[in-house]
């Protein structure tokens, strides 16, 4: 086997392996032995069809076939002699004359990593603490959870729940999706587009409006996008938020059965204390890499990041599915950047 190699540009190699044309015709003819002991051909007995039959009308099928098989078999034993590490599939284009067999390869090869001193580089370390603060604003929002709503014979504010039909109308005419009959909806929480809520703001029960409000133009609904539209509405009920208050009875509503406040309070420090400690943890990890990057700049094979980007596109896929919003095909550059970030730290990772 001879193997001579070019540099082409950047990571590029063009590997040429030739072999002797023997090599070749022997595994043919063992080829085309094999297939005469099994073929069917009208006028023939099974197993009894003259080889040169043989040879005429599965010779050149057999011949692809070798050719397979030598360039499995020689490319990384090739590549390994001339100390080449390829980065995915090498592009193969196959010579056949009388001096025998030979193919050459295209492909980039995986750089060797030299690992840059790093003395005298610094890190910030990314540092926070659960306050007390921290807990009481955690317990409010867990109160939130729990709201219970009172109704109320006075004018709705910000905060109030309102409860109200209506129908939605674009251009004089009603659309689909814009009517509803008794929808609660909370002031101030901004569920709704931009006005619809404000426009609720003093009402009371019984009451008839009419609000005014634009979709925007980069609205889900495109047909309704940036269109101005009117909603008469119906007051139904006006209610005012009740939080539950902070007793032992709201302790056991999220399992803590003895200890009451107190050991609430404990362990919501404890889990965001756990949570932020993993947060910091990746901060920090991710200044570490980025320093590492900064400080060993060099060429990531593109078939490297093609194939990282890939794999990235169909973790995409799966969790997009997962959550219920269907099969998206994403375009591959939107992963390339990340993907390349990847195949770099796994690199610099591995000569660490």
């Amino acid at each position: 086997m001879q193997v001579s190699v070019e540099t082409l540009e950047g990571l590029q190699r063009k590997m040429t392996v030739q072999l002797p044309a023997e090599k070749v015709n022997e595994i043919v003819d063992n080829k085309l032995r094999s297939i005469a002991k099994s073929v069917r051909l009208d006028g023939f007995r099974p197993g009894k069809v003259p080889m040169k039959v043989v040879k005429q009308r599965f010779g050149a099928h057999a011949r692809q076939e070798a050719y397979g098989e030598l360039i499995q078999q020689t490319f990384y034993e090739a590549a390994s002699g001339e100390k080449l590490n390829p980065a995915g599939e090498p592009s193969i284009e196959v010579k056949d004359d009388d001096k025998g067999f030979s193919y050459t390869a295209e492909f980039e090869v995986v750089p060797e990593v030299t690992l840059n001193d790093l003395a005298g580089a610094t890190l910030e370390r990314v540092t926070a603490e659960v306050s007390d603060a921290d807990v009481e604003a955690m317990l409010d929002k867990l109160r939130k959870q729990r709201v219970t709503w009172n109704k109320v014979e006075r004018a709705a504010q910000d905060g109030d729940q309102v409860t109200v039909s209506f129908v939605g109308k674009v251009d004089g005419e009603e659309f689909e999706g814009g009517s509803a009959h008794n929808v609660p909806i909370e002031l101030g929480a901004g569920r709704m587009i931009e006005g619809f809520e404000q426009g609720l703001l003093g009402a009371t029960a019984g009451e008839e409006r009419t609000i005014y409000v634009d979709f925007p133009d980069d609205y889900q609904a495109e047909h309704l996008a940036g269109k101005p539209a009117t909603f008469e509405i119906s007051v139904n009920e006006v209610a005012e938020p009740v939080l539950p208050e902070l007793d032992d009875d709201f302790a056991r509503a999220f399992g803590v059965e003895e200890g009451g406040m107190e050991k609430l309070r404990s362990d919501i420090r404890e889990n965001m204390e756990r949570e932020l400690s993993q947060k910091l943890n990746a901060k920090n990890k991710e200044k570490v890499m980025d320093l590492l990057i900064e400080k060993n700049d060099f060429t990531v094979p593109q078939a490297m990041i093609d194939s990282e980007a890939q794999r990235l596109k169909e973790e995409m896929k799966q969790q997009m599915q997962g959550q219920g919003q269907g099969s998206v095909d994403l375009p591959l550059d939107i992963f390339r950047e990340q993907a390349e970030r990847r195949v770099k730290l796994g690199m610099l990772v591995s000569a660490i």
